[in-house]
């Protein structure tokens, strides 16, 4: 049925890979009635990761919605990988959930500004403890950290947990059954310690409950929930829970402070947009009563077509409806709209505002679209996609397999625009690019999975360049070829010197006509055509000023052809009189990483020849590193960082410019290189 915007809860799990976040999500489901069995990701029968990459893996490898109904709400779980690789997945769960619930294990312990709660998992593993996980929280996220479930012991085994809210408990029996207890006596003293802290969050919600606070007045249970709801929607307060997520400890109080706390869509969103007429940001309240709205964040491509996931901004979605692309201009008919759990897919009649449904084969529309009501005309703020900084060259293991590699890709860039594919004519080669080697590991598969076709990786070769660095003077290159009636004449005499920039510079000054004016753009064209290769290792030549001072020509030998021979010549004889360079390109680096990896990372960047420009605390414990470093360096750094970081790490490289590489650098290069082919 569809939900009113006030029963309708979007929360996206975030955490890191192994802390257990599929499992919560199948767990919710199970305790509420969702399914009638409890799938274990070791097992490949959880709802959430139902991919046959993700059943081979057992970790979560892109965003999955797991609706749970719960006391007439729907919560919609987005289920998001922990893996850095799969950013990409997160930014667009991101986009469209309206709170965040941070998953970490109790045994180790934002970028968004959404109300966040924090879910301590894992509390029945051995060496778990709930209090060292709630300060190492309260210790990185500051005050806003407030318990609200406690683990409920016996001795140390935790049988339930005890709402610090309501100071009630609960002891779970088996997978599917709670009942509620009495606090034991020896854990008052505790409970009473620790909803202290909520009762401090609850003050601070506003100036009124503060004042009473101070004067030593109790809260009225009426209070305590609104101030608690006040502080999460404004952010001040996040509330920790605890579970397990494998005996379903604690689920049905997660459940509740979800629905009691969480906001409604309208209650935290204002989206941005921008009417195609104008320029103008505009904000777009979530209206039930409003013209149809719906913003695309995630697309599922395969050979048979789109199925596009989205949610409803304003007014609702019917079957059959007509909606316009705001990107394209173009009518799309909503014809089948579905409710997705995991890989089912129930088809329903309406999606109504502020809720996530799913529609197939629209032919325009891709991931980051806003379709409307015709007449309303409005483009939402997109998705934002991290730069990839992980690539790699592909090519077909079959000849003639790269068509299909380009329109696999295609298609699944549809799905994941997350990374990209450059066919690079300076190499030739193709290189994709993503946000790790698990991420293109798992492009590859699918593109063998989806459409049949087996690629093979290996390293992009670096865009290196020539330059020359002094300037030489009256080279002669002589052309002189006779093979019965016509031959061939033309000679030149050129200067050659370096310039500022990559351009090439061309003049002539020649006097008495030895060259005439008609031969002068074929001496041109050889030098450009002999600046493909430079000298050195065969690397296109930049920077070059070449000027024609002299030459002679023959009357009947001489053509184009000739002239531009014998410019080539010139070339040869004289580029690698001028002091020649290997130049390599070179990027702003900026890493971001916790302080405590600070001082591993700039040893690393060392190594790789980088050059340290500054550090930038970021809060929150992480220091953004700048620095510059050549880019040859940089193939296996999101490998490197993440294994140094565990995983919490990040950093982003563009291209700034070229340098000259260091003499020892440069030998390996031109040895690594020494067989390229000149073709003259």
């Amino acid at each position: 049925m569809p939900y009113p915007i006030n029963k309708i809860r979007n929360v996206v799990l975030l955490g890191h890979g192994g802390d257990g976040k599929t499992s919560l999500a199948e767990m919710m489901l199970y305790r509420t009635g969702g399914t009638d069995r409890l799938g274990k990701v070791a097992e490949g029968n959880t709802t959430s990761d139902w991919d046959a990459e993700e059943i081979k893996r057992q970790f979560s490898v892109q965003l999955s919605n797991v609706p749970v109904e719960y006391n007439g709400n729907i919560i919609n779980i987005l289920d998001t990988p922990g893996y850095f690789d799969f950013e990409g997945e997160v930014a667009q769960a991101m986009r469209v959930a309206d709170c965040g619930l941070i998953v970490c294990s109790a045994k180790n312990v934002n970028k968004t500004k959404l109300p966040r709660m924090f879910c301590i998992n894992k509390i029945d593993e051995e060496h778990a403890n709930y209090e060292d996980a709630y300060n190492s929280l309260r210790d990185k996220f500051g005050a806003s950290v407030t318990p609200f479930i406690v683990p409920l012991l016996d001795g140390s085994n935790p049988i339930g947990v005890i709402n610090l809210v309501t100071k009630k408990a609960y002891k779970t029996e088996g997978t599917n059954k709670t009942t509620e207890v009495d606090i034991p006596a020896d854990s008052m003293e505790k409970v009473e310690r620790l909803r202290a802290a909520l009762i401090d969050g609850v003050a601070e919600s506003s100036e009124e409950l503060l004042e009473k606070y101070f004067n030593g007045e109790e809260f009225t249970q009426e209070e305590i929930l609104s101030g608690l709801r006040a502080g999460v929607l404004s952010g001040s307060i996040a509330p920790v829970v605890c579970v397990s997520a494998t005996t379903g400890v604690g689920i049905m109080q997660l459940l509740s402070t979800i629905v009691d706390y969480a906001p409604a869509p309208n209650e935290v969103r204002v989206e941005k947009a921008i009417a195609s007429h104008g320029a103008d940001v505009i904000d777009v309240e979530y209206d039930p009563n409003g013209k149809t709205i719906i913003f695309v964040f995630k697309t599922i491509a395969d050979q048979y077509g789109r199925f596009s996931f989205f949610k409803v901004i304003s007014g609702k979605v019917t079957a059959d409806m007509q909606l316009v692309n705001a990107r394209s201009g173009a009518s799309e008919k909503m014809g089948h709209i579905y409710v997705v759990k995991g890989r089912k897919n129930k088809e329903v009649t309406e999606i109504s505002c502020g809720d996530i449904g799913a529609v197939s084969k629209l032919g325009d529309t891709i991931t980051g679209d806003t379709l409307c009501a015709p007449g309303v005309d409005l483009s939402l703020t997109g998705i934002e996609f991290n730069e990839p900084c992980y690539s790699r060259a592909i090519g077909a293991k079959v000849k003639g397999g790269e068509e299909k590699i380009a329109a696999g890709l295609t298609r699944l860039r549809d799905e994941d625009p997350a990374f990209s594919v450059v066919n690079n004519a300076e190499t030739k080669q193709m290189v994709i690019s993503g946000a790790g080697d698990i991420h293109i590991d798992l492009l590859c598969s699918k593109l063998k999975n989806k459409f049949g076709v087996e690629v093979e990786l290996s390293e992009p070769k670096v865009a290196y360049r020539e330059k020359i660095r002094k300037k030489v003077e009256m080279v002669e290159g002589n052309h002189k070829k006779q093979s019965g009636g016509h031959g061939q004449y033309g000679n030149v005499k050129m200067n050659f010197e370096p310039i500022e920039g990559e351009e090439f510079i061309f003049e002539e000054q020649i006097f008495g006509g030895s060259v005439p004016k008609n031969f002068h753009p074929a001496v041109e064209k050889g030098i450009r055509e002999a600046m493909e290769h430079g000298v050195l290792a065969g690397f296109p030549m930049v920077g070059l000023k070449a000027t024609l001072m002299d030459g002679k020509y023959h009357d009947v030998d001489s053509n184009e052809l000739s002239f531009k021979m014998a410019a080539r010549l010139a070339f040869k004889a004289g580029i690698p009189k001028a002091n020649p360079v290997v130049l390599e390109p070179v990027g702003s680096l900026k890493v971001y990483v916790p302080d405590d990896y600070m001082g591993d990372i700039i040893g690393d960047l060392n190594k790789r020849r980088g050059r340290v420009m500054g550090m930038n605390p970021q809060g929150d414990g992480i220091t953004m590193i700048e620095a510059e470093i050549p880019m040859s360096e940089t193939s296996d750094y999101a490998i490197t960082l993440r294994s140094m970081t565990q995983g919490r790490g990040s950093f982003s490289v563009k291209f700034e410019r070229y340098e000259e590489v260091p003499p020892a650098e440069q030998e390996k290069i031109i040895a690594e290189h020494s067989n390229f082919e000149d073709e003259e």
